[in-house]
């Protein structure tokens, strides 16, 4: 055995005190900066008693060294001892949906056209038709990269109006389908091969991320807050695809018995599980827990809406965001200490709070080096559930889609309700390059710690079990993952 330098002992357990004391004050001054907008002027505080969440709990160990493998499993053992699952939530009122959004409400009707498959309406336009349309959209200000898109909007805005009694009228849409999550689970590459089909349109971009952010004028959070998104923003996004259902209605009026097909999906993998806006937006909790969801307000709105959930084995997906997240000084010893101080910070959290509580905490989430949160599927997936039918929600694996990406896209078509696809499409589903591949710089990383990926899989182990149970598939254990992180095909961005 290698010699120990004893001398060296002392000063690396003097390192690792003040690493551990410098993350707690960080974490006072990260909540004091967040609570502030670009203005200086303070936002609503977190419900918590800021003490509570960085105490280090009952297992004040050093959990930053590999050598503390026995203190760190204790760790993961109080949490999981903590762990619960209720069976429902305490839902909102619609009208205390429409008080906290009343714009938004105001905007988008109860009801869509008859006979079109996607949520669709006529809005009166009142603007001057011969100005630009865009030139307040803040999508459209703050993302460069499609300015062109906006562009061609503008030149072709006015032919797409229809007048009735002498009134000019645009048409809105909504998304038909969303999928809502999760980061680095492969739904770039799920964007990419819906985009194949003929009757499938998407927004402007990929991920607006409106429900989650924009709205609330997050972007991304660690900036601070910025204007806020209005939801006309958000529906332009969705005008290029409008025009096309548009088109289709008037081909049909020629006498057409055919229904327009086109669909339109939005992929912002943020909206499953993003909802740290919360607490600076919502005035009281119920049992330090969100008054409302993002879930709350696209029920209300679209009662009818179909989801999308593409999942990953939890600890490789952590792994994964690490890698692609992480800026400098990426390393396997890393990203064990990052996951180390994040199981700190959420069991100390577990010790004055809920489980549920602790998983929407925004000052934790934030203050977690690692995003172990995103990971809890069935959290998540459990609040959806309360108010959509498991009908309208369809859950996949990465790992089936990765070895299988023809079948997975089936079930897909089957579930949105689309034609066959033709052989052409078929085609291009085996033979298209898989979406987001892994840097070449991370892949020379190599694999996590064997000893990171075992405490990592006993701290996931009793969200898996429930989500299994819930979906009747025990494939969601990712007990037999054939897959592992170095094999898999790709990955997808947040």
């Amino acid at each position: 055995m290698d010699e120990v330098d004893c001398t060296s002992q002392p000063i690396m357990h003097i390192k690792r005190k003040i690493r551990l004391y410098s993350v707690l004050f960080g974490l006072a001054v990260m909540f004091v900066v967040m609570a502030m907008n670009k203005k200086g002027r303070l936002l609503p505080t977190s419900p918590y008693r800021f003490s509570s969440l960085v105490s280090p709990g009952p297992y004040a160990f050093n959990l930053s060294s590999v050598k503390d493998y026995a203190h760190i499993k204790l760790v993961v053992k109080s949490i999981t001892s903590k762990v619960e699952f209720r069976s429902s939530r305490q839902l909102p009122e619609l009208k205390a949906l429409v008080n906290s959004e009343p714009h938004m409400f105001s905007a988008i009707p109860r009801k869509f056209l008859p006979g079109v498959k996607n949520p669709c309406w006529y809005e009166e336009y009142t603007g001057n038709i011969t100005s630009d349309p865009y030139r307040t959209n803040l999508y459209a200000r703050y993302s460069s990269r499609f300015q062109t898109v906006f562009e061609h909007l503008r030149n072709t805005f006015r032919e797409h109006l229809f007048h009735r009694d002498g009134k000019p009228y645009r048409m809105r849409c909504l998304p038909y389908f969303y999928i809502i999550g999760q980061p680095k689970c492969g739904t770039t590459d799920l964007y990419d091969q819906l985009r194949l089909h003929p009757d499938v349109k998407f927004s402007t971009f990929k991920e607006p991320h409106w429900w989650t952010r924009r709205r609330f004028g997050i972007n991304p959070l660690s900036e601070g807050f910025h204007d806020r998104y209005p939801v006309e923003d958000y529906l332009d996004l969705f005008d290029q695809a409008a025009y096309k259902i548009k088109g289709k209605l008037a081909a049909n009026a020629s006498g057409s018995p055919s229904q327009p097909n086109i669909i339109i999906g939005e992929a912002s993998a943020s909206t499953m599980w993003d909802n740290h806006a919360w607490v600076y937006f919502y005035d009281h909790a119920t049992e330090g827990e969100p008054p409302f969801l993002v879930l709350d307000f696209v029920h209300a709105l679209q009662p009818n809406a179909r989801f999308i959930i593409m999942l990953r084995d939890p600890v490789e997906r952590l792994y994964s965001d690490y890698l692609y997240f992480g800026i400098a000084k990426k390393s396997a010893e890393d990203f064990h200490e990052k996951v180390s101080e994040s199981l700190q910070l959420f069991e100390g959290c577990l010790t004055a709070y809920t489980m549920r509580s602790c998983v929407y905490n925004t000052t934790i989430n934030n203050a977690m080096p690692v995003r172990l949160q995103v990971g809890l599927y069935i959290v998540y997936l459990m609040d959806w559930m309360t108010v959509f039918n498991r009908e309208q929600i369809l859950v996949l694996r990465l790992e089936d889609h990765a070895s299988n990406r023809k079948y997975t896209m089936h079930k897909v078509f089957d579930f949105l309700n689309l034609g066959p696809p033709t052989k052409e499409i078929e085609s291009e589903l085996t033979r298209s390059p898989a979406s987001n591949i892994r840097r070449t710089a991370d892949k020379n990383l190599g694999p996590m710690l064997p000893i990171t990926k075992e405490i990592l899989r006993d701290f996931y182990m009793p969200f898996n079990e429930k989500l299994a149970e819930v979906l009747q598939n025990d494939s969601f254990l990712w007990e037999n993952s054939k897959l592992s992180t170095t094999h898999l095909p790709f990955t997808s961005i947040k």
